[in-house]
């Protein structure tokens, strides 16, 4: 390697310390010109393990007692602990700094890390990987592919672990683009083998629609974890292919490959899109019975997602009564979800009121309660809750769609007025409806969630988002090109029906990914069969 960066370094003597060389790593430590705490603690612990306890204790001495504290109080959550140590030193280095900054990311807590990064006197490459990955995973892709550019532009070549961050902020903001466009570069810069950029790559081409890539990718990687085998497990159910998510499953069991926790999880979440209600049930049974792991309510609630999805609530509910803690939230929206699809008015009304108790400041509740009245016409009912909600000063998260044309994201909102084009992407629409009436369309007009007069309802529903996006993309991507849409919530149900019909008049592909799975629209089908 030409250059090596302090994360090639620790890597190498985690390496050889993992494998019981402890001449080797402890060379290259002394070798190194700025030693990452990461370093210092594996060959502490390679020297305790050993049972050279005076090797350790030297090892110990020699650290920066500081940064030692202030690793050790990230470590135990103790954030604020760690800022007064940090504040109170005379002397910071820049393992101090990036010890500092690391916490603050690994917790969340974004804006003090945007001040520590601001407020350091130099950043080395381990600090751009650290904040571009944090940016990302904290549901701020924007502002992390901007960071990457910057960090490019003032002279810093990416670290494998650098660019699985911005692929990751590709992923969340599903622009396949940039994407493809990061993938060029990792190839170019020779970290086609890098198994973090290469999981993050699986990762981003499942979240923007082609799982197809996703596949590929898994396939010819030269080496795979079981953080790969997840995460392509993962896009195939969110894409409803649930049955080749299960034979996948069974291939890395084949391949001796352990699953864990985040494993079943993604093996349960596509047997619930699926409706693999029999597959479902023997995979969470294993997880304790064969693999020792305990199942946590976020196994549970997807297992209730799979029951009520499938229509049976006895069996939730039985499975709800023998869990062995008291359910919490997750497990009532999960089970309040599934009474909204089938209808289930009476066990919809007592999940939703358990949920107003135990978080009564989620506007998801009161949205699903209220659209289950107003499917039903109950429209006094949906004015309580509506009612409710002023008085708990509680706020609906609009609903938006997006979709990546021109180089550039459009923003939709329902009813939009705001956009330079969106006289155009209307009258366009109109025009699509009248060939979808040919075939059939009636605008399903119980997804109008406001009393109103019949005409004033199918206007309503017309103007929600994701007609828009989907009419401003086939406006302007290339002829024939896949319009690909996202959405922060789930699709309403008149937009699913309509946009298979739109499909079918444009003879295009249409893929929409929702909060909830991805739908491919093609020749009047949807790849989810109507289970969703």
């Amino acid at each position: 390697m030409p250059v090596k960066d302090e994360l090639s370094w620790t890597t190498m003597i985690t390496g050889y310390v993992k494998n019981d060389d402890l001449d080797e790593a402890r060379e290259l430590f002394d070798g190194m010109a700025e030693k990452l705490v990461v370093a210092w603690n594996a060959m502490i612990s390679g020297y305790v393990h050993r049972g050279l306890l005076q090797e350790a204790f030297k090892m110990f001495k020699k650290l920066p007692v500081n940064n030692a504290l202030l690793t050790l109080y990230s470590k135990c959550a103790k954030l604020d602990d760690a800022r007064l140590v940090f504040n109170k030193m005379r002397v910071k280095d820049l393992v101090s700094w990036n010890a500092m900054l690391s916490s603050y990311v690994n917790s969340g807590r974004m804006n003090e890390a945007k001040e520590i990064f601001q407020e350091m006197p130099e950043k080395n490459l381990l600090t751009w990987a650290v904040m571009i990955a944090g940016l990302a995973q904290n549901g701020l892709g924007e502002e992390s592919l901007k960071l990457f550019n910057l960090m490019k532009l003032q002279g810093f070549q990416p670290c494998d672990y650098a660019f699985a961050g911005a692929i990751t902020s590709c992923a969340a903001l599903g622009s396949l683009k940039s994407g493809r466009q990061l993938h060029s570069q990792l190839i170019r810069l020779g970290f086609e083998c890098s198994l973090s950029a290469g999981n993050a790559l699986i990762t981003m081409y499942g979240r923007c629609g082609v799982v197809g890539d996703a596949r590929n990718l898994f396939l010819t990687m030269s080496f795979v974890d079981s953080v790969s085998w997840n995460a392509m497990i993962a896009a195939l159910g969110q894409h409803g292919h649930g049955v080749q998510a299960v034979e996948l499953f069974e291939e890395m069991l084949k391949e001796g490959i352990l699953p864990d926790r985040i494993t079943f999880l993604t093996v349960l979440s596509a047997c619930s899109h699926a409706g693999l209600v029999e597959e479902g049930h023997r995979y969470f049974d294993a997880m304790h019975d064969i693999y020792g792991i305990t199942p946590g309510e976020d196994h549970y609630a997807r297992m209730v997602d799979l029951l009520c999805r499938a229509g049976k609530f006895s069996d939730a509910n039985d499975m709800i009564g023998k869990m062995p803690f008291q359910p919490g939230p997750q497990i009532w929206e999960a089970f309040l979800a599934g009474c909204r699809n089938h209808g289930n008015m009476e066990l919809g009304i007592q999940a939703a009121e358990r949920l107003f108790e135990m978080i009564p400041q989620n506007d998801g509740t009161y949205i699903l309660l209220s659209n289950m009245y107003a499917a039903k016409g109950l429209w006094d009912n949906v004015s309580r809750v509506r009612k409710l909600m002023r008085d708990q000063g509680v706020k609906k998260e609009p609903a938006c769609s997006w979709v990546e044309a021109e180089n550039k994201f459009h923003v939709f909102m329902v009813d939009d007025t705001a956009h330079p084009e969106v006289n155009a992407v209307y009258s366009y629409l109109k025009q699509l409806v009248l060939e979808m009436r040919k075939l059939g369309y009636v605008p399903d007009t119980r997804f109008v969630l406001h009393d109103m007069e019949s005409d004033q309802k199918e206007h309503a529903i017309s103007t929600h988002s994701e007609k828009l996006a989907v009419a401003f993309g086939l406006l302007k991507l290339p002829r024939g090109a896949t319009v690909r849409v996202f959405k922060n919530l789930r699709i309403c149900g008149d937009c699913h029906n309509a946009i298979k019909y739109i499909s079918k008049v444009v003879g295009r592909e249409i893929v929409v990914r929702d909060g909830k799975r991805f739908h491919h629209f093609k020749d009047g089908e949807c790849s989810c069969r109507n289970y969703w």
